[in-house]
C-alpha cells in the first residue's frame, strides 16, 4: 500500500515573507534563504516565462540566475549566492531537474552549505527539510521514528509515526538536505539507498510504503577531508551525481566573496557600515591562500602549511571579528590590529607545530613585504 506523509505543522511554507514562527524577517539572527532574499525569488518567479520542472518554483535557468546573479529585464539586480564557475551551478541544478540525487562535495568553506540551502530555496521555496549528519544521527533521521505516547497507548499507526524531513520531502515533492552526509554512521547512511534508487520508503511496521511524488530530489553535502571517517559504500555513491566546489581560483575571487559575506553578516548583526576595509581583507585572504598553498603569490618563497583549512569561511570569520572589534572598541576603521587575534585564532590550531609555522611565515614574508609593516607589528604583538 501506497501512503502519502501526513501534513505536520512543520509542514513547508509558502509564504516566503516571515519565518513561520511570526517573528520577523529583521528580528531573526539569521533567516531561511527563502525569507532573505524573499524580493529576489518573487522578481525571478514573476518573469520567469520558461518551463518549470514538477513542483519547481522556478525554472532551472532561473535557479542557476538566483545562485550566481544577474540583472532582470525590469532592471531587478539578482545579487550573486555563489562565486565560482557557471557550469559548476549548471551541473548542480540539471541534477535536480532529473531523478539522481545529488552530492556537493569539497574541503570545508568551499560553500556546501551555503549552495545547498540556497538550491533548496530556489527550487522548492523551503530550505528548512533538514538531516544534520553527526557520528551519533540514528536511522529514524532519514526514514522516520515514532511518538512513544502514541505508540505505547495505541500501538503502531500512522498517527503515532513521525516523518523525517526526507520522508516529508517524497510525499510532499519537495528538497530535502542531508548535511555532512560522511559523518553520519555507515549503516544509516545505506538506508538512503532504497529511497533514491527505488524511490520508495518502506515502512513494514505498518505493511505500508511512501512513494516519492515528482518534484522531490535531495541535496547531500560531505566534507572530503573527512576520507576514513564514514566513507560512502559504493553501492550509495552510484545514487548520486557528485558535484565537486572548488576553492576560489584567484585571490580577486575570494576578496570579493569574503567582502560580500562580511557584509551580509554585519548588516544581520547590526554593525554600521564603516569606511572601506578592503585592504585588510585582501591581507587575511592573501595570507590564507599563501599558507594553504604552502608558497607566496609571486612564487619565490616556500612555506609551511598549517594543520587548519584556512577556507573562505575562516577568512570569513576573521574579518567579521575584526569588523566587531573595530566598531565597539575602535574608531569603526578596520585595521589591522582588529584582525591580527582572530588569524593567530585561525591559523594556529596546533599550538605547538602550527605556531612555530605561523612565526616562520611572519618573519621570512610577511616582515619583509612593502606595506605590510603595521600589519606585521600587529600580529607579531598578538603572537608574542
Amino acid at each position: 500500500m501506497s501512503v502519502t506523509a501526513e501534513p505536520t505543522s512543520a509542514e513547508p511554507r509558502d509564504d516566503h515573507s516571515a519565518p513561520a514562527n511570526g517573528t520577523g524577517a529583521q528580528e531573526v539572527l539569521r533567516p531561511h534563504a527563502e525569507h532573505a532574499f524573499a524580493q529576489e525569488l518573487a522578481a525571478l518567479a514573476a518573469q520567469d516565462d520558461r518551463p518549470r520542472p514538477a513542483r519547481w518554483k522556478l525554472s532551472p535557468w532561473a535557479v542557476a540566475t538566483y545562485l550566481l546573479g544577474g540583472t532582470l529585464p525590469d532592471g531587478t539586480v539578482i545579487t550573486p549566492k555563489y562565486v565560482g564557475p557557471r557550469r559548476i551551478v549548471e551541473v548542480a541544478v540539471t541534477t535536480l531537474a532529473t531523478d539522481r540525487a545529488l552530492l556537493l562535495l569539497g574541503v570545508p568553506g568551499t560553500a556546501k552549505t551555503w549552495v545547498s540551502e540556497h538550491l533548496a530555496a530556489a527550487v522548492s521555496g523551503d530550505s528548512t527539510l533538514l538531516v544534520q549528519g553527526t557520528a551519533g544521527t540514528p536511522e529514524e533521521a532519514i526514514r522516520y521514528g515514532w511518538n512513544y505516547a502514541q505508540l505505547l497507548a495505541h500501538g503502531p499507526s500512522r498517527a503515532a509515526l513521525v516523518p523525517s524531513p526526507v520522508m516529508r520531502a517524497m510525499a510532499e515533492g519537495m528538497t530535502a538536505r542531508v548535511e555532512e552526509l560522511t559523518r553520519i554512521p555507515a549503516d544509516v547512511q545505506d538506508s538512503l539507498i532504497t529511497i533514491l534508487s527505488e524511490k520508495t520508503l518502506p515502512i513494514p511496521e505498518l505493511g505500508q510504503e511512501v512513494q516519492a511524488v515528482r518534484g522531490f530530489s535531495l541535496i547531500a553535502t560531505a566534507n572530503d577531508r573527512d576520507r576514513g571517517v564514514n566513507e560512502l559504500s559504493s553501492a550509495l555513491r552510484r545514487r548520486f551525481n557528485t558535484v565537486v566546489l572548488p576553492l576560489p581560483e584567484s585571490v580577486e575571487a575570494e576578496v570579493d566573496i569574503v567582502a560580500r559575506r562580511v557584509d551580509q553578516i554585519g548588516r544581520s548583526l547590526g554593525l554600521p557600515a564603516g569606511p572601506d576595509g578592503i585592504d585588510e581583507i585582501r591581507r587575511v585572504v592573501t595570507v590564507f591562500r599563501e599558507l594553504r598553498a604552502g608558497i607566496t603569490s609571486d612564487g619565490r618563497t616556500k612555506v609551511k602549511s598549517p594543520s587548519g583549512t584556512l577556507s573562505p569561511a575562516e577568512a570569513i570569520s576573521v574579518v567579521t571579528n575584526g569588523l566587531a572589534l573595530a566598531t565597539h572598541f575602535g574608531d569603526g576603521v578596520l585595521r589591522p590590529a582588529d584582525v591580527a587575534a582572530g588569524l593567530l585564532g585561525a591559523v594556529v590550531r596546533d599550538p605547538a607545530a602550527d605556531r612555530v609555522v605561523w612565526q616562520e611565515y611572519l618573519e621570512a614574508v610577511v616582515r619583509e613585504r612593502a606595506g605590510w609593516t603595521d600589519f606585521y607589528r600587529a600580529c607579531r604583538e598578538v603572537s608574542a
